[in-house]
């Protein structure tokens, strides 16, 4: 069982310490995801997948916001967190939980998952450890398919210390020459191109690309006497820094930035512990790094590398597959095709993914529109898609048949830039209207309008979701939408597309909540509304990724402070501090992780409408100032009594899982909650899925 948490200080309104710390959190969240890599009760491969997302969450970690620090101490700037830490202090308090963080990853990769994999016939093999029908396997691959890629580099009055690209793999190497006695070094960086694993002949032992090509360092520095060899990892700064007031064309600004970002700053050097500090000197000298910034490694480097093994065809080892379901309203009765938007005109579609099918409701929806004769045009935002996107060759094919289509691409998704462009590039091709955003606010609400003629009538139909426009990680993140022909929502979605394809001031919106404009101020009225509600019936539950904004956690513990219960569910940072007597009693927050990523907005408010009967909302932003102030995102209602009773279901569900849930302390530490094994969120909402579907075929029978 969790201990019992300790009595927590009394904290005001005015005490720093009634806020965590935003990149503390964060950490705690990439704890709880190494948490699922350790547990006995989830598949091997499907720990060995959870290293892999532990390993490159902190990759992005440390490329951005460790970045952002690193640079505030550098720059000298005396900024407080709202917690009172200093960006100085926070690099320390980084530093510490991240060493702690790396150790416990090893023990969970050598100690468990290696071992479980072993015990299976999946084995992670040393060179040592190979026997000589083995090592001529590897010698052939060397020569044939390594070697001709490799680029040994020295380092010496001729030859200046290389460059280390972000993210790179590489080995230091001390070579000796056996006629002078001179010593120097060299750096081989393992390619990049090459899988992070070389698969032995019987496809289920691995043997890591960098000790191959260790073992046949003679050929790279032949008649030298190669003396010590040591593996190392460089991350660095990776954060654009568009000027974009200063760019004429922001396509061209965000282009130069991607080739800057290959020469950010070093803000973290991975070695093997058993560096010499000889090496180490030199590369903390070359890549001008503080010790602090420097991190040991006893196993192998980089271990996102292990979605390779992961992708073994070996389903005995993995979660049972799940197949989403496509609700009865959109799949057609045998032998009849549907008429997709009489489906929508009959009513509002409230949809679940993974559970219900993305590519037989959003993607059918614009693949419809792109072919159907009456529809006269498309509008969509795009901030994250799939290489393979169905529905950017369904704008494509609309832009072909004449219809006219608008696509807005955020250029500016962190880490999806060069895919965007590119997407941008082939829209534009096809004779789509491509836009990049508005200057100074990301795009980051997920909408779609398709206008249609319907016998002289102009009708718009509708999607608003809380995910991207994106085919794979439908199938992976845990995400809402809703299909509707609501008239408001079809006027206020034109609004927004005006607006951003546009100019325009003080645009009124009749149902949606948008940021910058009015989500903000909106959220407040709703908290102060439960506030002012009669006594013993405010209460709020919202479940979302991130919790940070200051101003909004103080209008939480007044809420609490007033006698509003509120339920938080949130899978990554929270800086709120509950249940601290006198402040947040009767707050309670949990983070749901598991084999999907939560990733849906859901807010309810018990008094927030108009008639004092609860309000309902989904979309796109998170409680954080980037996301109220700084993007454009939009939450919508949901009105219809019916879909209001599957987003109670799936709170409900959230809120009594017993087997994926944590629980945050008011100290500030996250812990399981006691495993009943009575209800996994996941496993629940699956059942719920295909119960709904039988229910209602059975009806339509």
């Amino acid at each position: 069982m969790a201990p019992d948490p300790p009595t927590p200080p009394a904290l005001t309104l005015e005490d720093p310490s009634r806020f965590l710390n935003r990149e503390l959190s964060w950490l705690d969240f990439d704890e709880r995801v190494l948490a699922l890599a350790a547990d006995p009760a989830v598949p091997v491969l499907e720990r060995a997948k959870f290293c892999a997302i532990f390993s490159q969450n902190l990759d992005e970690f440390f490329q951005v916001r460790v970045a952002g620090l690193m640079d505030q101490v550098a720059a000298g700037l005396g900024l407080t967190t709202p917690d009172g830490r200093t960006a100085a202090q926070q690099v320390l308090d980084i530093s510490d939980r991240t060493r702690a963080l790396t150790r416990r990853l090893e023990e969970v990769f050598l100690d468990g998952i290696a071992v479980d994999l072993a015990a299976v016939g999946i084995v992670f093999s040393s060179w040592e450890e190979l026997d000589d029908e083995d090592r001529k396997y590897l010698v052939e691959e060397f020569e044939s398919r390594i070697f001709p890629v490799l680029t040994p580099l020295a380092v010496d009055p001729g030859h200046p210390f290389p460059y280390i690209s972000n993210l790179s793999l590489n080995l230091a190497v001390s070579v000796r020459d056996p006629v002078t006695g001179e010593r120097r070094f060299a750096r081989v960086k393992v390619p990049p191109v090459l899988p992070r694993f070389v698969v032995m002949p019987d496809g289920e032992r691995f043997v890591s690309l960098e000790q191959v090509i260790a073992a046949h360092l003679d050929q790279l520095f032949p008649g030298m006497v190669v003396e010590e060899q040591f593996a190392f990892r460089v991350t660095r700064n990776a954060d654009l820094t568009l000027e974009e007031e200063e760019a004429d064309d922001l396509l061209a600004a965000v282009e130069m930035e991607l080739r800057r970002r290959r020469f950010g700053r070093a803000v973290r050097l991975e070695v093997d512990a058993a560096a010499s500090d000889e090496v180490r000197s030199l590369l903390r000298r070359e890549l001008d790094i503080d010790d602090e910034a420097i991190f040991e490694h006893r196993g192998p480097l980089d271990l996102g590398g292990l979605w390779a093994v992961h992708a073994l065809d070996r389903p005995d080892l993995k979660d049972e597959p799940w197949a989403p379901v496509t609700q009865t309203r959109l799949a057609a009765p045998e032998g009849e095709r549907l008429d997709f938007f009489a489906a929508m005109a009959d009513g509002d579609i409230l949809l679940h993914h993974p559970y219900d099918s993305f590519s037989t409701s959003v993607e059918e929806f614009i693949r419809r529109a792109a072919t159907d004769r009456g529809v006269l045009a498309i509008k969509l935002t795009l901030y994250r898609t799939s290489g393979d996107s169905p529905i950017i060759g369904s704008l494509i094919r609309a832009a072909e048949r004449g219809k006219q289509v608008a696509a807005l691409v955020e250029l500016k998704a962190r880490f999806d830039e060069a895919n965007n462009i590119e997407w941008a590039r082939a829209l534009e091709e096809a004779g789509v209207h491509v836009t990049y955003g508005l200057v100074g606010l990301k795009t980051h609400t997920k909408t779609a309008l398709v206008v249609r003629d319907e016998g002289g009538e102009i009708r718009r139909y509708c999607h608003i979701g809380t995910g991207n426009y994106n085919s794979k990680t439908a199938k992976l993140y845990e995400d809402l939408g809703l299909l509707t022909a609501d008239p408001d929502l079809g006027a206020d979605l034109t609004q927004l597309f005006n607006f951003l394809t546009g100019y325009g001031r003080n645009v009124r919106y009749r149902r949606l909540l948008v940021a910058p404009h009015s989500m903000r101020h909106r959220i407040e009225a709703l908290i102060k509304g439960e506030i002012d509600a009669p006594p013993g019936t405010g209460r709020i539950v919202i479940k979302m990724n991130s919790l940070v904004d200051p101003a909004l956690i103080d209008a939480f513990y007044e809420a609490s402070q007033s006698g509003v219960d509120i339920d938080l569910v949130v899978r990554g940072i929270c800086c709120l501090r509950p249940g601290v007597p006198g402040l947040s009693e009767r707050i309670r927050v949990r983070s749901i992780v598991g084999r999907y990523l939560e990733h849906s907005r859901i807010f309810r408010f018990a008094n927030g409408s108009a008639l004092g009967e609860p309000a309902y909302y989904i979309g796109s932003a998170d409680l954080m100032p980037r996301n109220l102030d700084r993007r454009v995102e939009a939450l919508t209602p949901i009105l219809d009594p019916a879909l209001r009773a599957r987003l109670d279901e799936v709170l409900e569900v959230n809120l009594a899982d017993d087997t994926l849930a944590w629980e945050l302390h008011s100290d500030g530490s996250w812990h399981k909650v006691p495993r009943g094994g009575r209800i996994d969120a996941h496993l629940r909402l699956r059942e719920l899925a295909i119960g709904r579907t039988r229910r209602l075929e059975r009806e339509d029978d």
